[in-house]
């Protein structure tokens, strides 16, 4: 059995080519901002040592290995396309076990050759770094027969599906005959294997939410747009995450149809068979014990302070709380940054910076320092050309790496304190929304138990 998955690839082309100089050094580790965007990323990455055997398993379709990418560009320069979509990447995993590398490999030289051989070049790679041996396609999005583009819709993907089925049942694997599950996207499903939150998970929390606060679906469409979505209807229900532009549809969210409008109802219909005494909403006074004195505890307050605060909302402090508090749509999204929030208030806790001014003035003694070490390192580099001496251009050498791994240290603090400048801004301004969204809510709930508390008066004094 083999899955498929295809995306477009776009970027700007001097960074890329520098990309492939050098695949390494240049690695982008951030998984949300590299999604293998740009078509010497892609060909980079296809292609690395590590994950094909030293490249037993890269084959080239109506191009070489070796020059891929400039085949490539020349195709789209004859035809002066080399603008939009560069390329396309595609994606087909076996079953752990299921298929050896060779087979593997051969499946996806035959399902290039069908799907894009007559008129596109196409790089061929067989990742074997995963328990799953999956392939990876770099399709040019430029004909070399006749200069048209190729055109990444439905029929050319269910035929993509079809031909892997077909050359999967050649090879005599398994193939799903009746899949039910509509694909999810690569970078949707990276996200999900290691455990990092996406918008499309996020708002299956917020429905949940929603669907389990509600007795009915003007209650849950109440409860959704308190949480600042906003609500469509029609033959399908959608929904707009706040800050974004796009509608989602609810039965979209999930392969199971869990959240098709009639689900939904039944799950909301659920939380109606419960007695009158439990749907009560009751205030447990919560006891908490600070140890200290809270007056000598130091405040934190500027970018320190507003770190902090953010993270509090985020759930992600205090970290064993007795009591997890819901976190908002925008917050929860930062979630897949976390690892850059926390190196940026470390940083922040270790130079005490407080004001725009205290940020300003570090970055500014970083850089500066920066600098001189990258002409310190340029004046050494000069003299291991000129040097004859083993010994002293050994040394001079030690020179050179000892200053890089400072510079490489003062780069990144430099990144920081740029990160910290535009992060802080957001922050300030998704806290600002989410602010109002709650004051919103709390409004609506206290609505609510108002008409909650008018209805019993009437029953009781008819009764």
């Amino acid at each position: 059995m083999a899955t498929t998955s295809i995306w477009d690839v776009k970027d700007n082309l001097k960074r890329v080519l520098d990309y492939i100089s050098n695949p390494e050094k240049t690695k982008n580790t951030n998984e949300s901002d590299y999604h293998y965007n740009g078509l010497g990323q892609a060909i980079s990455y296809t292609t690395q040592d590590c994950k094909t055997e030293k490249q037993l398993y890269v084959s080239g379709i109506n191009c070489s290995m070796a020059t891929a990418y400039q085949d490539m560009m020349i195709t789209k320069k004859s035809f002066q396309k080399t603008d939009g979509i560069l390329a396309y990447h595609a994606y087909q995993s076996f079953v752990p076990g299921e298929v050896d590398a060779e087979t593997a490999h051969q499946i996806g030289i035959e399902l290039a050759q069908s799907m894009w051989g007559d008129r596109f070049e196409v790089l061929v790679s067989t990742h074997l770094d995963q328990e799953h041996y999956h392939n990876h396609f770099v399709i040019n999005s430029v004909s070399f027969k006749d200069g048209l583009k190729y055109y990444d819709n439905k029929d050319n993907y269910k035929k993509i599906r079809k031909l892997s089925d077909d050359l999967c049942r050649k090879y005599q694997l398994s193939v799903i005959e009746n899949p039910r599950k509509k694909s999810m996207h690569y970078a949707e499903w990276q996200a999900e294997k290691q455990h990092r939150p996406t918008w499309r998970s996020a708002i299956r929390e917020d429905v949940d939410y929603a669907i389990n606060k509600s007795m009915t679906m003007k209650q849950f469409f109440q409860h959704l747009e308190a949480q600042g979505y906003e609500v469509k209807h029609g033959k399908h229900i959608a929904v707009r995450p706040p800050t974004k532009e796009r509608f989602v549809r609810l039965k979209s969210l999930s392969s199971d149809e869990r959240y098709t409008e009639e689900n939904i109802k039944d799950r909301i219909l659920q939380n109606s068979i419960i007695k009158w005494e439990s749907i009560q909403e009751k205030t447990q006074v919560q006891a908490y014990h600070y140890k200290g004195d809270i007056k000598k505890a130091r405040k934190l307050t500027g970018f320190r302070a507003l770190y902090f605060h953010y993270m509090y909302k985020m759930g992600i402090l205090p970290k064993n709380a007795p009591n997890k508090k819901r976190v908002h749509f925008l917050l929860k999204e930062d979630l897949r940054y976390m690892d850059s929030i926390t190196k940026e208030t470390t940083l922040l806790c270790k130079k005490k910076i407080n004001t725009l001014d205290d940020l300003e003035q570090y970055e500014l003694i970083a850089q500066s320092r920066l600098d001189n070490l990258i002409k310190e390192r340029r004046c050494i580099y000069n003299k291991i050309r000129r040097c004859r001496n083993p010994d002293s251009k050994a040394k001079l050498q030690q020179d050179v790496a000892v200053l890089s791994a400072e510079i490489k240290s003062l780069r990144k603090e430099v990144v920081l304190y740029e990160s910290i400048r535009h992060r802080s801004v957001t922050m300030k301004q998704n806290l600002q929304i989410v602010k109002e969204q709650e004051r919103k809510e709390r409004e609506e709930n206290e609505r609510r138990r108002r008409n909650s508390r008018s209805g019993r008066s009437d029953v009781i004094a008819g009764n």
